[in-house]
């Protein structure tokens, strides 16, 4: 069975852990959550309510971390997924995690993104020259790093599919189940 690795850590939006994870195991795969350490992981509920002008952040599930950073293999995975929320914010700072994620970009291997998650690929130098999507907040982030910014529910580039974040997930897995199949 093929495995999948999501790597992501408290305050990180639920839904983009969640739906995915589900979501690829529905499919076959296997799928392991990695974070700095083994824990109880602690993720949040981004919500848009009226008068407010960015997002509200709400508790969300908790969830086990299966590995720590620094005992996973990323030769083990056929691709990996990166959640947003505000996890990435300070994900990127890990040098265990920035040497995971370009591991997968020498491997060329599939990468999927979302919402605050490009914040990762951005720090490892991953952007430059491709077309990307993110949470729209983010667009001066993803042209400072390289990146042509597209509003857009997923932007597929090679092995490399992103999204806005969660009210787009349907777009955004159909997409990233097209490269997998296509990979092999």
């Amino acid at each position: 069975m093929a495995k999948i690795l999501i790597v992501t850590g408290d305050a990180a939006e639920s839904l983009e852990v969640m739906y995915p994870y589900q979501r690829l195991l529905e499919e076959g795969y296997e799928v392991d959550i990695a974070a700095p350490a083994r824990k109880q992981l602690r993720f949040v509920v981004h919500d848009f309510e009226p008068g407010f002008d960015t997002y509200t952040e709400k508790p969300g599930y908790t969830w086990p971390a299966d590995l720590a950073f620094s005992e996973v293999d990323p030769g083990a995975y056929v691709a990996v997924v990166i959640p947003g929320g505000r996890a990435p914010e300070y994900l990127r700072n890990d040098p265990e995690l920035r040497k995971i994620l370009k591991s997968f970009f020498d491997a060329d291997k599939p990468v999927a993104q979302i919402c605050h998650g490009p914040l990762l690929t951005a720090a490892i130098g991953s952007l430059e020259g491709r077309r990307v999507t993110a949470y729209p907040a983010l667009e001066l982030d993803m042209q400072a790093a390289g990146a042509t910014f597209q509003d857009s529910a997923a932007v597929v580039d090679g092995l490399l599919v992103s999204s806005r974040a969660w009210p787009d997930h349907p777009t955004w897995m159909r997409e990233f189940l097209k490269v997998l199949r296509a990979k092999g």
